[in-house]
């Protein structure tokens, strides 16, 4: 009886491809599957403290105190108001846009979210863009989503000697069309930590606007970068109220607040008018009904509770100062290592990059050694999260590290 119906073995899944699973979870599970003691998972970008453990931060745990009797009723198909208010006057409460109700936004599933979203909103908005340009290299996601959304994805050189390629970033940006928009990693681009500087900041700016580029920043990492939101966000508000442009912004709690797994983020779009932010968000509403339905309350709660309680905020920004300084720390405390060992090839690139990551630059093999002899365990790229870095860990690194470069032929690190 079981059978009955059933006239054809033919399975409907019988042309469906073997895909390959993400680089940085797989790197996670073969970091769990190794019982060597000396292991170290240096790929995925989830803050560590000195201990090597998760650190829940002060703020998040008088915010969780606060919130105690806090219900779990589905929020709004927009997110918790209340936080999307304090997000949007946290990155944007001096601009003109703010104040003259020019943005639309609503609570995501993190920074991946905002970007699904965004993308959404700009794909059934008539916006007529056709074209995403993202850096190479980049965070993989930004390829796969904006070209899941049927978009045509096209890459900015990016990286070249250990520093921000800048001019061949420039000649490929001034041959975008008006039909294109660009993704920016307001700060601590992932993966190379290279950042522009304010003037090529506004010169990039200059082109966008002179080539009617429509900008999307990514910005996963405000307050974490620098310790400082103001200065990390500083790129955004130059391109929206120096320069009057419209934009989209993906924003994510998950580094600056260490809610990894609450997946609490927020996208905005800056419109010219108020009448057409109102349009947009309920564009945004749509798109959030048809994929999440409703976002995460409990995160949300967390992440309002921090920025909307004075005492609570003000210890935020301590975090933020703790997280960003002890990263700094552990580049200087590995270049120095580096140095001493005398391990051949210029390091300084470490310590001048910006964020959680270091782009080492190594080949594909010598990542492949590491983790094969050595148990280190790192992004195929060769980028590393400086956040699994410790003083307990970083001397065997540094030292597995310098064997490496020396015994795989003397190849020293790549461009």
């Amino acid at each position: 009886m079981g059978s009955l119906g059933h006239t054809s073995k033919i399975s409907a899944f019988q042309e469906t491809p073997l895909l390959l699973s993400d680089g940085i979870f797989d790197v996670t599970r073969r970091y769990n599957a190794d019982t060597n003691p000396n292991k170290a998972n240096l790929g995925q970008g989830s803050y560590r403290h000195d201990n090597g453990e998760t650190w829940i931060l002060p703020s998040v745990r008088m915010a969780k105190e606060a919130i105690a009797d806090c219900d779990h009723e589905y929020l709004a198909v927009a997110g918790l108001k209340s936080l999307r208010d304090e997000v949007e006057k946290l990155v944007l409460g001096n601009t003109a846009a703010f104040k003259e109700g020019r943005v639309a936004s609503v609570q995501s599933l993190s920074g991946s979210g905002a970007l699904m979203l965004a993308g959404l909103t700009l794909k059934t908005s008539n916006t007529n863009i056709k074209t995403i340009y993202i850096t190479d290299p980049t965070w993989p996601p930004h390829d796969l989503i904006f070209r899941s959304q049927g978009f045509e994805v096209r890459t900015l050189p990016y990286y070249k000697d250990h520093s921000f390629d800048f001019e061949a970033y420039m000649d490929v940006l001034k041959q975008a069309e008006s039909t294109s928009a660009v993704v920016l990693h307001a700060c601590a681009h992932n993966p190379t930590g290279c950042d522009p500087t304010r003037d090529q900041w506004r010169q990039i700016a200059s082109v966008i606007r002179e080539r009617g580029i429509f900008p999307i920043f990514d910005a996963a990492y405000l307050g974490f970068n620098t310790g400082s939101v103001d200065e990390d966000a500083w790129a955004i508000r130059y391109f929206i109220d120096d320069l009057g442009l419209e934009a989209g912004l993906c924003l994510s709690f998950a580094k600056s607040m260490g809610l990894y797994g609450e997946r609490v983020g927020l996208v905005a779009f800056v419109t010219q008018t108020p009448d057409t932010a109102r349009a947009v968000f309920t564009v945004l509403e749509v798109a959030q009904r048809g994929t999440v339905s409703t976002p995460p309350a409990y995160g949300a709660h967390i992440a309002n509770a921090i920025l909307g309680t004075r005492t609570i905020a003000e210890q935020w920004e301590r975090d933020l100062i703790t997280m960003s300084s002890r990263i700094r720390g552990m580049k200087q405390k590995l270049y120095d290592e580096l140095v001493r060992l005398q391990t051949p090839g210029d390091w300084s690139h470490i310590v001048k990059a910006t964020g959680m990551f270091a782009y080492l630059g190594l080949t594909l093999a010598q990542v492949e050694y590491l983790e094969a002899k050595h148990h280190i365990y790192m992004a195929k790229t060769s980028r590393i999260s400086v956040a699994g870095l410790n003083d307990s860990n970083i001397g065997y690194f540094a030292r597995v590290l310098d064997q490496t470069v020396r015994e795989t032929s003397g190849i020293v690190p790549a461009n």
